[in-house]
């Protein structure tokens, strides 16, 4: 038995289909996780290599438990350099061309700064629940079942992480 599932995950067709499906949200929940689009799409790559490399000792029932076990350790690992990415970010002032006054773009920088950085503060279960919400779109059951909790943890981590937004933003 444990033959057939060895040989399912190791098989081109079938691992390319598992790739398919499973790489854009792997990608998004490492990118709600820790904040950098760049690094969750190398993360996401690196850990369906990994699963690659060890498919014979990994069945296909397990590989997806694998793959996020996986990209979230490698995430562990760079946490400090993941917060230097993210300040440079933060504080970068690239030119801006457009037509608007310089108040209104000094005003319109401040606030984005503000917000990211209150979405910064937010505490991680409360970020990943309102990216996931906010920027991928998807509904509270979807969430839920993702992150294997209930609805209502979902809606009352969404509302805490507005809360708290709403506070931190307020001019």
């Amino acid at each position: 038995m444990p033959d057939k599932n060895q040989s399912n995950t190791c098989d081109e067709v079938i691992f390319s289909s598992f790739f398919k499906s499973h790489v854009k949200s792997l990608r998004n929940f490492l990118f709600y996780k820790y904040g950098n689009i760049g690094r969750a799409e190398d993360l996401a790559q690196e850990a369906f290599i990994k699963l690659w490399q060890n498919c014979a000792s990994v069945p296909l029932d397990k590989a997806k438990s694998y793959i996020y076990t996986i990209a979230n350790n490698s995430s562990l690992n760079e946490i400090a350099h993941q917060k230097v990415v993210l300040r440079y970010e933060k504080n970068f002032t690239g030119l801006d061309k457009t037509n608007e006054s310089p108040e209104y773009i000094l005003e319109e920088k401040q606030y984005q700064a503000k917000l990211l950085k209150a979405i910064e503060n937010l505490n991680e279960k409360q970020r990943v629940a309102f990216l996931m919400h906010r920027i991928d779109g998807k509904k509270y059951s979807e969430i839920a079942s993702e992150l294997n909790i209930s609805v209502k943890a979902v809606e009352k981590r969404i509302h805490l992480a507005l809360l708290s937004l709403r506070k931190e933003v307020e001019l």
